[in-house]
């Protein structure tokens, strides 16, 4: 650490990586500033992971008062409503609660929180407005940003940024894009009583995932009513009046009241002058770092969605922790990306660790798979026609379990658990002599004795 520097260390951009690295330096002794040019938090407190999860929340109740019935409760449904700038509020207001605590931790922490706009002038100075601060180290956690497709009539289309804040619902919507948001978006809005149809220009939405995965979650979103059309895609969207007319590229069109591009996000890089200074951003347009989080100049650094890894909040958490370790501890620390779960709430949910039976075969491994369909529990006395699905990838030489796949109420919090077990290279016959927890959808991952493959 120099005194030679105002700091010994400066995060651009608060979001959940860059808020970790500071507060996890400074408290291993650094002088540390974070400049933020919006909001504490970053997109996952703000537009992100946890206003998507409270929205779910607010668009699974109508089912919750649908089953009700089933269990002895009278609920006229027909009267039931619904008030959407409530829960935009509600929510609003529990995000700030959140800002509010990622200031108190930064201050806590002794982090000098800038706010502005920042660029880096040269290796070790960066501007913010009409100041500038040196620092021996800096790290660009500035995140990513929507991409919407160049199409005409783009700026009719909203972002998940904008759907967050939404005024009122329309009656009809169109979400454009096969991946976790645009997946959870058409829930959430189906949930809430507004017809959806999703696009997309693939086969099938969520690649990556498990074919058994992407297929059953077609089949029950179809079935809550959202409208799945496939191997299309918007070739322009127009005005009319209070509506849009979304043109496809098989020649049909749709008038809707609402137009959501999640097709994509990018690194957000522009204005802080990285490649002037010599850093290197790839073909995909992030930056280019070693295993350590360095790029091309010794003293910047980056990490979180800007360099292309995972974009889930734990992976910059966790790659925040090593890098704070690398700059002020002992120089150590290496990150392992094998193995991390996440979990898309889609309704139902889906819950996924490890390898998908498509990777695990491509990678030449002979298989045990184990698969599991049935109706929850909790659906029986309702009535509700909503299954569950499970499924474990299994190394047959070496009995490891390489994966865990689930589709179906509270996936996310089941397959955590699974998590551990898999990181740990548990193998189904340790699987097998777990005592399952009865009666639990869970229990189904450690009574599976018949392979289906």
């Amino acid at each position: 650490m120099s005194e030679s520097h105002d700091f010994d260390l400066i995060v651009i951009g608060a979001g959940s990586g860059g808020v970790r690295l500071a507060r996890m330096s400074a408290q291993r002794g650094a002088r540390v500033a974070v400049v933020e040019s919006r909001y504490l938090g970053g997109t996952c407190v703000n537009v992100g992971c946890v206003p998507k999860k409270l929205f779910v929340y607010g668009a699974h109740v109508r089912d919750e008062l649908e089953d009700a019935e089933g269990y002895g409760w009278s609920v006229p449904t027909d009267d039931v409503t619904f008030d959407w700038p409530t829960l935009v509020a509600n929510k609003n207001a529990e995000i700030e609660r959140l800002n509010g605590i990622y200031g108190r931790l930064l201050e806590n922490a002794g982090v000098t929180i800038i706010e502005g706009t920042a660029s880096i002038r040269d290796p070790q100075t960066v501007v913010v407005g009409d100041k500038t601060y040196s620092a021996a180290h800096i790290t660009v956690a500035t995140g990513s940003w929507p991409v919407v497709p160049d199409i005409p009539g783009k700026e009719l289309l909203l972002t998940s940024n904008e759907m967050f804040y939404l005024p009122q619902l329309p009656r009809h919507a169109v979400v454009w894009g096969g991946g976790y948001i645009a997946v959870e978006f058409a829930g959430i809005l189906a949930g809430l009583g507004v017809e959806t149809t999703l696009l997309y220009r693939g086969e099938r939405f969520l690649r990556g995932f498990d074919e058994d995965v992407r297929a059953f979650t077609e089949q029950e979103m179809r079935k809550k009513g959202v409208d799945l059309r496939f191997n299309v895609t918007i070739e322009s969207v127009e005005q009319l009046n209070a509506h849009y007319q979304v043109n496809l590229n098989d020649g049909s069109s749709l008038e809707t009241g609402l137009v959501m591009a999640a097709t994509g996000r990018r690194a957000l890089v522009d204005g802080l002058g990285l490649e002037e200074l010599g850093v290197e951003i790839n073909a995909s347009g992030h930056v280019r770092v070693d295993d350590h989080f360095q790029t091309a100049v010794p003293s910047i650094t980056a990490l979180g969605d800007v360099i292309g890894t995972p974009q889930l909040t734990p992976v910059a958490l966790a790659q925040a922790m090593v890098l704070s370790r690398r700059l002020f501890r002992d120089g150590q620390g290496e990150m392992d990306y094998s193995a991390i779960p996440t979990a898309v709430f889609c309704q139902p949910n889906i819950g996924t660790v490890g390898l998908t039976e498509e990777e695990a075969r491509q990678a030449g491994h002979t298989l045990r798979v184990y698969r599991s369909e049935f109706r929850p529990m909790k659906y029986t006395l309702s009535g509700r026609d909503e299954r569950c699905l499970m499924k474990l990838i299994v190394d047959d030489a070496s009995d490891q379990v390489l994966g865990a796949h689930m589709v179906g109420p509270d996936a996310g919090e089941i397959i955590q658990g699974l998590a551990v077990a898999i990181k740990a290279g548990a193998t189904k016959a340790q699987f097998d002599a777990t005592m399952g927890i009865h009666p639990t959808s869970a229990e189904e991952f450690v009574t599976m004795r018949e392979p289906v493959a």
